[in-house]
């Protein structure tokens, strides 16, 4: 089950919150789920620079909406002065449907990502830019992996599918490091799918990123994120190495190479 399903998808209600947090009847249901559409391809849509990984919609009262907006890059968002972030409020305004009569009002928060390397979608997008760029896919992915580990993810993992290369028959291409337990509920797994599109056609990037597990009951936010890998820092490598202090092995010298410690005498 944990190798087909979505990651995030497993474990709403368990460890991840839902992105949509409202109630309707019947009769409200379909109106208030257009609108949601709405305000979501609105925002995809003028935010494409603005790194934003998830929109969550919250309905508190009937004529209020409360958005908050998850991106790595608040300033693009927030604008010189405030200025963006209330031409978004004034437009979304014009979109939503009224109440009895009566305008909704919608409300903007910003949420910053303070570790973009660990959030699977704009790891994606990065490894999409890379591939549009005409940059090798190899090199794309491995570079996305390095990011990610050395941002403090205990796992990561990333597909490419397509014509890779411009090949004339299309192929996957996996990479992981790490561990990636997707069967554990308790694992905070970020997962995200992209496209890219090449001049070959387009491409499916996937990415699975292992943060840590999450404490019994919690749900994972994105502050929570942060102050775990600053917590793990940069220690996953310590202890590494081929020197036989550590327990490694040296390389031994190729055939036709002279070793310096058995060839002293050409001094």
């Amino acid at each position: 089950m944990g190798q087909k399903i979505n990651p995030i998808g497993f474990r709403v209600g368990v460890i991840r919150d839902w992105d949509a947090k409202w109630y309707a009847d019947k009769k409200e249901y379909v109106p208030a789920l257009q609108e949601d559409l709405r305000i979501r391809k609105y925002l995809e849509t003028n935010l494409k620079d603005a790194a934003v990984d998830r929109i969550t919609i919250e309905r508190t009262e009937p004529t209020r909406i409360n958005l908050t907006i998850h991106t790595a890059k608040p300033g693009i968002v927030i604008g010189r002065g405030g200025a963006d972030v209330e031409r978004l409020r004034s437009e979304l305004s014009k979109i939503v449907d009224t109440y009895k009569g009566q305008h909704k009002r919608v409300n903007i928060n910003i949420v910053e990502i303070r570790k973009p390397d660990l959030n699977a979608h704009l790891v994606g997008q990065q490894i999409a830019a890379d591939l549009e760029r005409r940059v090798a896919f190899r090199r794309a992915m491995r570079g996305a992996i390095q990011r990610v580990q050395r941002a403090g993810a205990k796992g990561v993992r990333t597909m490419v599918s397509g014509r890779l290369n411009g090949a004339d028959i299309a192929r996957k291409e996996q990479y992981t490091e790490g561990t990636v337990p997707l069967h554990t509920l308790r694992a905070d797994i970020d997962y995200s799918w992209d496209e890219a599109m090449t001049s070959y056609g387009n491409l499916g990037i996937k990415t699975w990123i292992y943060r840590g597990d999450a404490e019994n009951g919690q749900f994972i936010k994105d502050e929570d994120v942060a102050a775990a890998a600053n917590n793990r820092g940069r220690g996953n490598n310590r202890g590494r190495g081929n020197s036989r202090q550590n327990g490694g092995r040296s390389r031994r010298p190729r055939q036709g190479q002279a070793s310096t410690q058995g060839r002293g005498g050409n001094n």
